[in-house]
C-alpha cells in the first residue's frame, strides 16, 4: 500500500478531487489572492497580520499647531529665567528672546508687574497693551 498521496494517485486524472470540472477556477480554494482576508481567511491573515480594512475618508491638512504662552506666566517665570541665564536684564528691565524659550506667541493673559523687552515672533494685542502699559516694549520678529 502506498505511503504518500503522490505515488497513490500516479495516474489518476484527478486525485481524489471527484469530477475533474471540480477543481476548475478559482472557486474551489476560495478565490485568488488575498480574497476573503477579512471573512473566510481571517484568522490566516490575522496571524500574519496583514489585515486591512481598506481606506475611507481623507487626511485633512493641518497646520503645525502654535505654541502660546500667556504673558502674565512669562512675568511670574521671569526672574528665573534671568537666573538660568536665558534672560538678561538692562536697567530695571528684562530682555527676554521668546524663541529661547520655545514660545512662538504671547498671549494677553495674566498680569504684568515688572518692564519687560521681549523680542516674539507674533503677539496679541492685549499682551502688546499690558508690556506697553508697564513701560516695557515687544519687538516682533
Amino acid at each position: 500500500m502506498p505511503v504518500n498521496k503522490r505515488s497513490k494517485y500516479r495516474g489518476s486524472r484527478t486525485c481524489g478531487g471527484g469530477t475533474h470540472k471540480n477543481r476548475r477556477g478559482a472557486g474551489n480554494r476560495g478565490g485568488r489572492g488575498r480574497a476573503g482576508h477579512r471573512d473566510h481567511r481571517f484568522t490566516h491573515f490575522l496571524l500574519l497580520g496583514q489585515v486591512h480594512n481598506g481606506k475611507h475618508g481623507f487626511v485633512r491638512k493641518q497646520s503645525s499647531p502654535t505654541k502660546v504662552l500667556d504673558i502674565g506666566e512669562i512675568d511670574q517665570i521671569a526672574s528665573n529665567l534671568v537666573d538660568a541665564g536665558i534672560a538678561g536684564r538692562d536697567g530695571d528691565a528684562i530682555v527676554l528672546d521668546a524663541d529661547r524659550i520655545g514660545i512662538d506667541k504671547i498671549l494677553g493673559g495674566g498680569k504684568v508687574t515688572q518692564k519687560l523687552h521681549i523680542q516674539a515672533r507674533a503677539c496679541s494685542e492685549q499682551a502688546r497693551s499690558k508690556i506697553e502699559t508697564m513701560g516695557g516694549q515687544i519687538t516682533i520678529a
